[in-house]
């Protein structure tokens, strides 16, 4: 008689990949195909609401063969449900290659929608904000936690099932992701010079205003008192939307 390890084993390899494996030997093949399709269908009904978008680009046949493609060759390393997300992240990354019903932004866009995914469920929680002082710019600032930065050469944010586009733009595109402190989720898409601002902000130093923006003055060969007033509103809005918190004096 076989082993229960040997009978799981066969029957989580039906479960995964029921094409290539039969099933364990007098299980009633209704029973398995439950399974199968319990399982199956869990899987893609997480990954169809947490990659809406992708989803969206994809014909219903096309879409079912990549989850069943991801549930056979992927081996997920955590048994976590939440964790699903993430490891549909690194098979398209790295186990996917290339097919020919994948668009080009396929990574870009997945990642972008797991971003969404990851900061909804994410534990950390904004400290309460302060009034924005007078003297804003001799103020000490630093990147929420909740606020990620991203880059991309595809405009992630415009692409749908009608609007796919073949190749990356021209111009990268600059996006910061964030949860606000009434938990929503939003996306603010910014150019390069406001993306090295905050990056200058989440050096982990916290520092003034007005040093990042002497900063980027001094990169941009420009006079800093040039960038203050724009500067002053740029932070001030970064503020107001939880993307930017005042440090404590």
């Amino acid at each position: 008689m076989k082993s229960f390890q040997s009978v799981q084993r066969e029957l989580t390899q039906f479960v995964r990949d029921p094409d290539h494996n039969p099933g364990p030997e007098g299980l009633e093949h209704r029973r398995l195909v439950i399974y199968r399709d319990l399982f199956f269908n869990n899987i893609n009904g997480f990954l169809s609401n947490g990659f809406p978008v992708c989803r969206s680009v994809y014909s219903e046949a096309d879409w079912d063969a990549m989850v069943r493609d991801f549930m056979t060759r992927h081996q997920c390393a955590s048994p976590y449900f939440l964790k699903i997300a993430e490891e549909f992240l690194a098979y398209l990354q790295s186990g996917r290659g290339n097919n020919v019903v994948d668009p080009p932004f396929l990574a870009e866009l997945a990642h972008y929608e797991w971003v969404e995914l990851a900061l909804d469920v994410a534990n950390e929680e904004l400290p309460d904000n302060g009034p924005i002082s007078n003297q804003l710019l001799d103020s000490h600032f630093y990147l929420s936690p909740l606020a990620w930065p991203l880059v991309y050469a595809f405009p992630v944010q415009q692409i749908s099932s009608s609007n796919c586009p073949d190749s990356p733009s021209d111009e990268p595109t600059y996006i910061v992701v964030y949860r606000n402190r009434a938990d929503r989720v939003q996306f603010l898409e910014i150019n390069a010079v406001t993306a090295r601002l905050l990056a200058l902000f989440d050096d982990g130093t916290s520092p003034k205003a007005i040093e990042v923006l002497a900063t980027i003055a001094a990169e941009l060969g420009a006079e800093v008192e040039s960038l203050l007033g724009f500067g002053g509103e740029l932070v001030t809005q970064l503020v107001e939307l939880d993307i930017l918190i005042i440090a404590e004096s």
